[in-house]
């Protein structure tokens, strides 16, 4: 069967640049779905602005019409820190014979090394980095290592091993970001159409990035 996508994030909100990767590489790489996971207390950024009830309510709204789209709320209902390796053996627990692709960004993929138990990421799942045309990959250092070692451009080996490649696709990169959405609600501006209408909704329903110290 086709490889299941993994992309998680805080999705703190979820806008088009995330769904337009998902669908994008859902597509290119003939997924069979795309599992959002929004993380419950990510380790390597500050505390999420929504709750992690709204968080996960947007993502839901966000993808309820994609079919290929599912959304996995693992890792908001498991105590502690959400490391990916934990996510992926849970994964692997749930799909024994599937293979598993890990979708990051190119900025996530070069911090690779900094990841709780980075090395095993692989044993568990194929990593797929998504990236805007025009960025090259590194050549040197550890990451250059793994890519001369475990690097493929056929996508089919995607889908005819269960984990262990690294392969990279260039996506169209819409230029918005969730830091950025947050400080436009901030200062009282609308995000319409940088994010699906049933999550702008829910996001004025809840307030949940209005300022509240009374500033303007």
């Amino acid at each position: 069967m086709n490889p299941i996508g993994i992309f998680g994030g805080t999705f703190d909100p979820i806008h088009f640049g995330h769904l337009r990767t998902a669908f994008e590489l859902l597509q290119s790489l003939r997924l069979s779905e795309v599992r959002f996971m929004p993380a419950g207390n990510p380790p390597h950024r500050e505390t999420t602005v929504a709750s992690a009830e709204l968080r996960l309510a947007m993502v839901r709204a966000a993808t309820e019409d994609q079919p290929g789209f599912v959304v996995d709320d693992r890792e908001m209902r498991r105590e502690g820190l959400s490391y990916s390796v934990d996510t992926l053996a849970s994964l692997r627990a749930d799909f024994p014979d599937r293979p598993l692709c890990l979708i990051v960004g190119m900025d996530a993929f070069l911090g690779l090394p900094k990841w709780h138990q980075w090395r095993e990421l692989l044993e568990l799942a194929h990593l797929v980095v998504a990236h805007r045309p025009g960025w090259r990959a590194p050549s040197m250092g550890p990451l250059g290592e793994l890519l001369v070692d475990r690097g493929t451009g056929r996508i089919n080996d995607l889908h005819e091993s269960l984990a262990g490649c690294i392969y990279i696709h260039a996506v169209t990169q819409l230029e918005i970001s969730s830091t950025e959405v947050r400080k436009l609600i901030a200062s009282g501006r609308d995000p319409r159409y940088l994010m699906p209408d049933s999550v702008r909704a829910i996001i004025q329903e809840a307030g949940c990035y209005k300022r509240t110290d009374g500033r303007k």
